[in-house]
């Protein structure tokens, strides 16, 4: 009696090797809908990064802001800057030329006020000049002991003149003084005369600035 083996021949709709289908679906299945599509997003990369556009206020606020910060570092600079430490004025004005030379001496009497906190010393004094032609002249005060011999040849140059005001001289702070230079300038008296202008100017010693009195 033969032996009962399991049937081997293949079946003839099958395929080696294959997957088995699925089942077909059912006509009563119900049909998913499809997902919708994702929106596209307008992507632009350079809005990642940081731009003037985008991280700076508008342009009016920063002109705006730019001119207030500018106008207090003014205010500031101008009451910050150097000031001359005295003030005063030119009192009186007297010229006589020197005959046959055309050089004019000239006494000048002013007042000089100390207007700081500290003493002022003198460092220089000088006169300037300015003709009606426009021709500037200069020159240092004369010395102390001089003086009176300018007198004694022009009386005249000692009327309304006061004590000498020379180089070294002091002035504690809160005080003024009154004192008379002599200079002498290279023309006629006519053309002192009739001069546009007539300063003298004082530098004390550590001091940026001349204290200009006119």
């Amino acid at each position: 009696m033969p032996d009962a083996t399991p049937d081997s021949t293949p079946h003839p709709n099958s395929t080696p090797g294959a997957a088995a289908a699925p089942p077909p679906s059912s006509p009563n299945s119900p049909t998913l809908p499809a997902a919708p599509a994702a929106p596209v997003t307008d992507f632009h990369i350079g809005d990642e990064f940081g731009t003037a556009k985008r991280n700076l206020p508008p342009l009016r606020i920063v002109l705006a802001a730019i001119a207030i910060v500018a106008i207090i570092v003014a205010i500031v600079a101008f009451h910050e800057r150097p000031k001359p430490q005295g003030a005063g004025s030119v009192n009186f004005v007297t010229g006589v030329e020197v005959p046959g030379q055309s050089i004019v001496l000239a006494a000048i009497t002013l007042t000089l006020r100390n207007n700081a906190d500290k003493s002022l010393w003198i460092r220089s004094l000088k006169a300037q000049l300015t003709a009606a032609d426009g021709h500037a002249y200069e020159d240092a005060a004369a010395s102390a002991v001089d003086l009176n011999r300018y007198y004694q040849l022009f009386p005249s140059l000692k009327e309304s003149s006061e004590p000498p005001l020379s180089p070294e001289t002091k002035l504690l702070p809160g005080t003024e003084k009154r004192g008379t230079i002599v200079v002498r300038f290279p023309i006629t008296k006519e053309a002192f005369d009739q001069r546009k202008s007539l300063a003298v100017t004082i530098q004390p010693y550590d001091q940026p600035l001349p204290i200009v009195l006119k």
